[in-house]
């Protein structure tokens, strides 16, 4: 069965996200499945991070819709992006080159085709109005070319690699979660040990932390270092809130000192 997954910044109290839902079951007969619409307004990046963390779960042929858009109705570019396994389908704004870098290579077309937009229909939902219409035709075997034009030219974004460097491993914070933990940029693979002790310096503080399998091998309260679900150092407390306790924020950087 062909899929198709919406992520937007919509919310659950308007109908936005239901209207996208009708357009595209009167065009496939995939099935539409919701990754989430409760991105910040306008937030980009979040939405990016998230939809570079889901989309790989999903089956191949997957075709993932994001509409974090900003930029409506004004001159930026619709996109959609083929990988191998999936396909992606949003605004010029950056929101689907994340995941597209983790799944290079990848070729990106321009949205151009007569007709693809819904009628009478006004400049300011394309969600609903000419990325949906382009999933529900890419779930139908549409030719690609049928859909738009190849095009090199487009919003390029990639969040920041952690390093090595003189001793330490120098990130930041990619994505503060629900619960308030702080998931870095620094993968499994740069740390010495998956246990012990760890020197963290943030943007504001520095704390020697204990790397554990999960939250409740600490008191709660207590913080902590995990590897998070999608592979990357977490900052955490036991049923607490990290990024209140640490006063940190998304970008803010996170050392860790080695040895």
């Amino acid at each position: 069965m062909k899929i198709i997954t919406f992520l937007s910044d919509f919310g659950r109290k308007d109908s936005y996200v239901a209207q996208m839902k009708g357009v595209a079951c009167s065009l496939t007969d995939a099935r539409l499945i919701d990754i989430t619409h409760e991105i910040p307004a306008h937030q980009v990046r979040q939405a990016a991070f998230l939809l570079w963390t889901v989309a790989g779960w999903f089956p191949k042929g997957t075709v993932h819709v994001a509409v974090v858009d900003p930029g409506v109705g004004t001159t930026r570019k619709a996109l959609f992006i083929v990988t191998k396994n999936y396909v992606f389908v949003g605004p010029d704004n950056g929101v689907l080159l994340p995941v597209c870098h983790a799944m290079a290579p990848f070729t990106v077309y321009e949205i151009t085709t007569p007709g693809l937009q819904q009628v009478n229909s006004g400049q300011t939902f394309q969600g609903r109005d000419l990325f949906v219409p382009v999933a529900a035709y890419i779930t139908k075997g549409v030719p690609f070319e049928k859909l738009g034009k190849l095009t090199t030219s487009y919003v390029d974004v990639r969040f920041p690699v952690a390093e090595r460097q003189d001793g330490r491993i120098n990130g930041a914070v990619l994505y503060i979660d629900h619960f308030g933990n702080l998931i870095t940029n620094i993968k499994a693979q740069l740390l010495p040990s998956l246990s012990g002790r760890l020197h963290v310096s943030f943007a504001r503080q520095e704390e020697d932390l204990p790397l554990v399998p999960s939250y409740g091998h600490v008191l709660e309260g207590e913080p902590l270092l995990t590897i998070s679900s999608s592979g990357f150092l977490e900052i955490a407390v036991n049923k607490g809130n990290a990024a209140s306790r640490f006063q940190t924020a998304e970008d803010d950087a996170v050392s860790v000192r080695l040895g």
